[in-house]
């Protein structure tokens, strides 16, 4: 890496490295589960590919659909700390659940609730880096975040493999071991982070009454717009992984496909976010969607794991040049008194698309096979694309 970036890292608070490494430790205890889930799901109890598509779907889309309530009442309590600690805590008590379960409903539950927890977390963890970080900087502070958080996101399918070639594909041994991270993670976040005094400017006044919200300006709704096409054009990643196991790979070495993806996805986060601090969004949103167009493709005529491994990666550069920017551009175009709120409205439309994908992904998987997916997915990237480059914003 060059000095130029070596010094940039440097001038990043330490609140911005903490919440990157909770970020880390809670996506390890995750996809230590989220890894082996769908093929659970599918080998060990029986489900279908459209169960696991509509299970997906549901966790995925209560997320973000907490995160409005969650990002306003940030707004309004003026603490962003505390609730972001609740929702770790959540997504912590969800994973002995996991081990626990007998039934494809006892997962959905448990995916549910962990999803949840998330949901608590996020917006008012975003905003927080958006008010810690300075707006000169802001695209390095998300893309290092970004970053801590996907070497977790790594870590744990890695952690994952190791552990089925160890404990001869024991999934709920693994499952209790993938709690003992998140406990860390609450720890951390409660000890290690605290919260400037300035963080907010609406304390006690609604942040989704009518006069509120009137403040979030058309550029910031057309980042909303652009998000959810994003994701239908990107729907869950459990589809990657059943990909890879009808590509003939062994069942051992399917969480490996997630590490993959996630390594490209960590080494390209904080230089792309770097990046955006001096290029035009736009162009780097057109760029990332045609990687994720060439990913759905590959993915979609690869016959072979080697093929699939290059569709998973370039999937993963996509969501490095893009995930961190479509957080920095929230920030850039919500006022400050309102970022929880606008995190909020963002990833609630954004949770409503996943759902959407999510289901529709599984359904053309069960009737026309993995092609008609991914083909799906190659559209929407393409009309995403045509949409930032028509009405994007500025």
């Amino acid at each position: 890496m060059p000095e130029r970036s070596f010094s940039t890292l440097r001038l990043i608070p330490r609140p911005i490295w903490v919440l990157g490494f909770v970020s880390m430790l809670m996506d390890i205890s995750s996809e230590m589960v989220h890894s082996l889930l769908p093929m659970y799901l599918v080998a060990g109890l029986g489900a279908s590919v459209a169960t696991v598509g509509l299970i997906e779907g549901i966790a995925e889309a209560a997320a973000p659909i907490v995160k409005i309530f969650s990002g306003g009442l940030s707004d309004y309590l003026g603490n962003r700390k505390w609730l972001a600690v609740a929702g770790y805590a959540l997504g912590a008590a969800s994973k002995p659940f996991f081990a626990i379960a007998g039934s494809a409903n006892t997962i959905l539950a448990a995916r549910f609730v962990d999803r949840i927890g998330k949901g608590i977390r996020g917006a008012p963890r975003d905003a927080l880096v958006a008010d810690i970080a300075a707006p000169e900087s802001r695209g390095a502070a998300f893309g290092l975040r970004q970053a801590l958080d996907t070497a977790g996101a790594f870590a744990g399918p890695l952690l994952a493999a190791g552990l089925m070639f160890l404990w001869a594909n024991d999934y709920r041994r693994i499952f209790w071991v993938a709690v003992i991270p998140g406990a860390l993670a609450v720890l951390l976040l409660a000890a290690g982070v605290k919260e400037p005094p300035h963080a907010t400017g609406s304390k006690g006044i609604n942040p989704i009454h009518r006069a509120s919200l009137q403040q979030l300006s058309s550029s910031f709704w057309w980042v909303v717009a652009i998000g959810a096409v994003f994701t239908l054009a990107r729907f869950s990643e459990a589809f990657l992984v059943l990909r890879a196991m009808q590509g003939g790979m062994k069942p051992a070495l399917v969480p490996l496909v997630m590490v993959a993806m996630n390594v490209v996805y960590m080494l390209s986060a904080y230089p792309f976010g770097k990046l955006a601090d001096s290029m035009s969004h736009r162009r780097l949103l057109v760029i990332g969607l045609g990687f994720l167009v060439l990913a759905d493709l590959m993915l979609a005529h690869g016959n072979g794991w080697p093929l699939v491994l290059l569709g998973v990666g370039l999937w993963g550069l996509h969501m490095g040049m893009t995930q961190g920017l479509l957080s920095v551009m929230v920030a850039d175009t919500a006022p400050a008194n309102l970022r929880g709120t606008a995190f909020g409205f963002f990833n609630v439309v954004s949770g409503i698309a996943m759902l959407f994908a999510s289901v529709v992904a599984g359904l053309l998987w069960e009737r026309f096979g993995a092609s008609a997916t991914f083909h799906a997915g190659a559209t929407f990237g393409v009309l995403a694309a045509l949409l930032i480059i028509i009405r994007g914003p500025r």
